[in-house]
């Protein structure tokens, strides 16, 4: 079968001192397929002196709503700069180094004060650093 290069939408580059996985050809394509390919670059993800919000945290009034969803638009926008900005993001798991895979869970059955709503959440470490998380209401 070959040497492993693509597994799930990931990219998987092999070297004698390790594996180096990114999502490099996903991001050109998004990129490209959104417009994104000669836009300036951010250096992060998200701007820090602005707080996006949550649709129920706000007044039931239309037209703020629209307003709050651009907003929403503008964080997206943002992140696909700093992803432009970054062609070679990824996760190098050394050779030698140890295989540490911690995740956590947590789950609250009709604990949410207002709507009495459940809520779960996880996240998933590799060696001490976040790798991914969800959150569910």
């Amino acid at each position: 079968m070959g040497e492993l290069t693509f597994l799930l939408g990931l990219q998987v580059k092999q070297k004698e001192y390790g594996i180096f996985i990114s999502q490099d050809k996903y991001v050109t394509e998004i990129l490209k397929k959104f417009g994104f390919t000669d836009v300036k670059t951010a250096s992060t993800p998200m701007e820090t002196q602005k707080l996006l919000l949550k649709d129920e945290d706000v007044c039931a009034c239309a037209r703020y709503q629209l307003n709050l969803k651009i907003s929403h638009l503008h964080a997206i926008k943002r992140i696909f700069r700093y992803l432009k900005g970054q062609p070679k993001l990824g996760l190098w798991h050394l050779k030698d180094s140890p295989f540490d895979l911690v995740a956590y869970t947590d789950s609250d059955y009709a604990g949410a004060s207002l709507d009495r709503k459940s809520t779960i959440g996880g996240c998933q470490f590799l060696r001490s650093r976040l790798i991914s998380w969800q959150c569910k209401k």
